[in-house]
């Protein structure tokens, strides 16, 4: 069985730009948010879970998910985010390595747990002016919100210092080259385990 490796970082460091890279090199990279969606609209272990802890009214009658009765739940405690990610989480994990992809992507694979899941972790990282550049015009929100955002996440020193490779995307370093290094760096770890 191949390595599992998960690409992690903060808001507006550039998860998404790296795994488009990866898919142009024939790298197929597992998206923890679609996964997240994907399983609540389609798993029936996951819709009975849902509605034996919110209540019937968590799925809509025609089957979808009731985003704002979900999220009004999630949102009125700690306890209801802890029991309704306890649900979801194991569910994506599931998902992915039924998927077959090696690679992932998860902004919070570190807060969820489900760095337990994988081999390797590979952080996007960039400076905060940068990261806010991009969270603004991405999102059309202001510099105070998007600062706000980052503040909310795990620090970039601590996403850092649990990963085992870094990918500096700060829009002045070679993206690509520094892909090459940490696809031969797991290669190479790789060879020399087996042998």
């Amino acid at each position: 069985m191949s390595e599992r490796i998960a690409i992690t970082g903060g808001i507006g460091s550039g998860k998404s730009y790296v795994c488009k890279l990866l898919k142009a090199r024939g790298i197929e990279v597992y998206d923890c948010d679609a996964g997240a969606k994907h399983v609540l609209a389609t798993s029936a272990e996951v819709r009975r879970r849902l509605t034996e802890l919110i209540g019937a009214d968590a799925y809509m009658a025609d089957g979808r998910l009731n985003k704002a009765v979900v999220a009004s739940f999630l949102l009125a405690s700690e306890d209801n985010k802890k029991a309704i990610n306890a649900i979801v989480h194991p569910a994506v994990m599931d998902d992915f390595i039924s998927s077959g992809k090696a690679w992932m992507e998860s902004a919070i694979l570190f807060e969820s747990g489900c760095d337990r899941f994988v081999d390797k972790v590979v952080a996007v990282t960039a400076p905060d002016d940068v990261r806010i550049s991009r969270i603004m015009m991405r999102d059309n929100i202001t510099r105070a919100k998007a600062q706000e955002w980052i503040d909310c996440q795990m620090s970039q020193e601590e996403i850092r210092r649990r990963s085992d490779f870094e990918i500096i995307n700060d829009g002045r370093q070679d993206v690509e080259s520094q892909i090459e290094d940490i696809i031969n760096n797991i290669l190479k770890q790789k060879c020399y385990r087996q042998s």
